[in-house]
């Protein structure tokens, strides 16, 4: 693993059009070779963009791997270079997070999970001050790099399951990233759809703005083609919290999908978004054969004589 971190940080001093190259290679690997994630980015994209036909939603799932390879590379400029080898940025509605932070209160900055995740992020840091949760990894190398590259550079970092911390957090004034897109079991999630398909979805977002009082703003990021990225501020939702959490968490997937829409195939689509979603919904993911387990053999009787004596 350390030798991995050494050669991303060489190859992270290449040009950034070279690095694109790259990802886009390391995305045709992954397409090759993960097979299982293959067909999971294949079910995503049939449900959700039904109108392609298969030829087009082939050349979507390999620009999606290629987006995926490309994230990579993203990753390792957001945690390791420096902000003047950063790729070109450009912040459209700077002024709606600078109003809904004058009113004094906090901000969730409400977003989806994208395979440009991670240089939004770090564009965003560098231009505004911002909190977020964060999941710890399971890998220390992979964990050490990320507190140095991101988790300590939040303000503040807030764990994924910490919900008193998340609210004590915008209680204090501090604008919070927040990507409730990714469906988990809870008590705060039901069944809505999600470009039009039924899926697990956090209904939490409504309720953590009505307890602390903090706006709630939309922001998204675009890679466009030449390796330039826009950060799309949105003004901070109107007429929210209702008093109808699934009717709110139905507008913000709605939203969602708009965006997603700009540039599909930088959507996180390797991630099941249509599991657990109850008995009353077919499971739309190829399921692993179940390994056979070996019948212990009986005993001879050698040694059924031997056990007896």
């Amino acid at each position: 693993m350390w030798f991995g971190i050494g050669l991303f940080r060489l190859l992270i001093l290449l040009p950034w059009s070279v690095q694109l190259r790259l990802g886009r290679f390391c995305g045709h690997l992954a397409l090759l070779f993960l097979r299982e994630r293959r067909q999971v980015v294949r079910v995503n994209l049939r449900l959700c963009f039904p109108e392609l036909d298969e030829k087009r939603l082939r050349q979507l799932a390999s620009a999606h791997h290629q987006a995926l390879g490309i994230g990579l590379f993203e990753t390792c400029m957001a945690w390791w270079a420096p902000k003047h080898r950063l790729p070109k940025f450009e912040i459209v509605g700077r002024e709606h997070l600078e109003q809904a932070r004058a009113a004094g209160k906090g901000v969730i900055l409400l977003t989806a999970h994208f395979t440009t995740l991670e240089i939004c992020g770090r564009v965003f840091s560098d231009a505004f001050s911002m909190g977020g949760l964060f999941r710890e990894p399971d890998n220390p190398v992979i964990a050490r790099e990320m507190h140095r590259g991101r988790i300590d550079k939040m303000i503040p970092a807030v764990p994924m399951n910490d919900l008193r911390g998340l609210i004590r957090a915008l209680k204090d004034g501090h604008t919070i990233w927040y990507a409730p897109d990714q469906g988990k079991k809870t008590k705060f999630s039901t069944i809505l759809p999600f470009f039009g398909i039924p899926a697990l979805t956090n209904t939490a977002t409504s309720r953590i703005a009505g307890m602390t009082g903090a706006a709630v703003v939309p922001f998204f990021g675009q890679r466009h083609a030449d390796g330039t990225y826009t950060l799309h501020i949105l003004p901070p939702l109107t007429d929210f919290p209702t008093a109808d959490a699934d009717a709110d968490a139905l507008r913000i997937n709605e939203l969602m999908a708009e965006y997603i829409r700009l540039a599909p195939e930088q959507y996180f689509w390797i991630h099941r978004r249509f599991k657990r979603r109850g008995r009353d919904h077919q499971n739309v993911y190829p399921q692993k054969p179940k390994k056979r387990r070996k019948a212990n053999p009986r005993p001879t009787a050698e040694k059924q004589t031997s056990r007896g004596s």
